[in-house]
C-alpha cells in the first residue's frame, strides 16, 4: 500500500458512509458521531505510530486499520438500531464481512491484508489473541490504544452533557441509576479488564472505562490519558463513595507506574 491507496480508501469510506444517511436527524447524528470517531482514531494511531518511530509503510497500514476498524457500525445501526454488540452482533465481524463484500483490501499485499484483517478482528476483543506473532500483536495493540483514546473523549462528552437525549444510543441504553456492580469494583482492585456482558447500569460502564487503562499498551497513549485527566474526569461523574474512590485509586496508581516505568 502507498499514500495514494490510502487516499482512495478514505474516499471510498466517505462514499460508503454517505449511502447510509436518511432524512432522520437523530439517525444521521448517530452515524456522524461514528464517522467522526473513525477520523479521530486515524489521527490517534498516526500520532502513536510516529512517536514510536514506525516506518511510513507501517503507518499507512496502521491508519488503514483505523479507517476500517468500525466499518461494521454503520450496517449494525441500520439493521439493529443499536451499537450494542450484545443485543445485535459483533461489529468487528460485521465489518470484516463488509470489507470482503466490497473487496476493500484488494490493493493490499497479502501480508498487509492479513495484518489489517487481524487488527480489525481483535480491536474490540476483551483480550489479545494468543499464538500471534509480535508484528501482528503490535498492530492490534495500536488500534486498541487509538480506539480507546477517542471512545474516552466521546463518552466524557456524554457524561458531562447527559441531558442530550441524542446521546442515549452511545451508552448502550444502560439505565442511569445510582447502583453499580461489584464485578467492576473488583476488576479495578485486581487491575484487570471487566467484561461488557456484566454491565447493568451506566455506572458500570464508567467503571469499565476507567479499567481500560489496564489494557493500554504504548507510552503515548498513557501520556494522553494522564494529560487529559481521563480517570479523574470519569470518577467525577461516579457516585462519591469510599468504595469507588479506593478502587479507582488502583487505576490511578497503575497509570502513574506505567509512566514512570514504561517497560
Amino acid at each position: 500500500m502507498n499514500k495514494n491507496d490510502l487516499k482512495n480508501l478514505k474516499k471510498w469510506f466517505a462514499d460508503y458512509v454517505s449511502a447510509f444517511y436518511t432524512d432522520d436527524y437523530n439517525y444521521n447524528f448517530a452515524l456522524n458521531v461514528k464517522k467522526g470517531h473513525t477520523m479521530r482514531v486515524c489521527d490517534n494511531i498516526v500520532m502513536i505510530g510516529k512517536k514510536l518511530d514506525m516506518s511510513e509503510p507501517d503507518l499507512i497500514i496502521a491508519e488503514t486499520t483505523a479507517l476500517l476498524h468500525d466499518l461494521g457500525r454503520f450496517k449494525q445501526f441500520k439493521k439493529y438500531g443499536t451499537f450494542n454488540d450484545m443485543t445485535s452482533e459483533n461489529h468487528a465481524r460485521l465489518g470484516l464481512r463488509e470489507m470482503a463484500a466490497h473487496k476493500v483490501l484488494s490493493v493490499c499485499l497479502k501480508a498487509e491484508k492479513k495484518l489489517i484483517v487481524k487488527a480489525v478482528n481483535y480491536h474490540n476483543s476483551l483480550k489479545l489473541p494468543s499464538g500471534e506473532n509480535e508484528k501482528t500483536l503490535h498492530f492490534i495493540r495500536l488500534i486498541r490504544d487509538a480506539d480507546k483514546l477517542d471512545i474516552w473523549k466521546v463518552f466524557l462528552e456524554f457524561f458531562h452533557e447527559k441531558n442530550n437525549r441524542q446521546n442515549d444510543v452511545f451508552v448502550l441504553d444502560l439505565p442511569d441509576e445510582p447502583e453499580y456492580s461489584n464485578e467492576f469494583i473488583e476488576a479495578l482492585h485486581s487491575q484487570t479488564m471487566a467484561s461488557t456482558k456484566d454491565m447493568k447500569t451506566l455506572n458500570d460502564f464508567k467503571l469499565l472505562q476507567i479499567g481500560w487503562v489496564y489494557d493500554l499498551n504504548f507510552v503515548p497513549a498513557f501520556q494522553v490519558a494522564q494529560s487529559h485527566n481521563i480517570i479523574e474526569r470519569i470518577e467525577a461523574v461516579l457516585p462519591q463513595k469510599k468504595e469507588i474512590a479506593e478502587a479507582v485509586r488502583h487505576a490511578k496508581d497503575y497509570l502513574k507506574m506505567r509512566l514512570q516505568d514504561p517497560g
